[in-house]
């Protein structure tokens, strides 16, 4: 791997973790935690099954999968959300959040996949 490519990984990944934090801040003002996080993580999964089912190169898909996506999407965040839920005494939105955030994002990553295959095979 180049120089360049893991610097420009790594400024995507900080740009990525810039974009979940605003995102959270933003979600955040409608609706108190967890929803912020579960939003980011679930969009995260659907964008990062389409980058990686699309003909995206290895270079772009480290960049932005690795990158930008792996920065953007965060299971520690869901952790310490599901935990603090948890100390708050709303043990059902703990475990909703938790089970939820994995069974949507599997499900958006794999339409993601779907979604970028299908777009990657559509003749030209």
């Amino acid at each position: 791997m180049s120089p360049l490519l893991l610097a420009l990984g790594a400024l995507a990944g900080g740009v990525g973790a810039a974009l979940r934090y605003s995102a959270d801040v933003a979600i955040s003002r409608w609706w108190r935690p967890p929803w912020g996080v579960f939003v980011v993580n679930i969009l995260g999964s659907f964008a990062l099954g389409i980058l990686t089912g699309s003909a995206a190169g290895a270079d772009l898909q480290l960049v932005l999968g690795g990158g930008l996506l792996g920065g953007f999407t965060t299971f520690s965040a869901v952790s310490v959300t599901t935990i603090l839920l948890a100390e708050e005494k709303r043990g059902r939105m703990a475990i909703l959040n938790a089970a939820g955030t994995l069974l949507l994002a599997l499900a958006a990553a794999a339409v993601g996949l779907m979604l970028g295959s299908a777009l990657t095979a559509v003749p030209s």
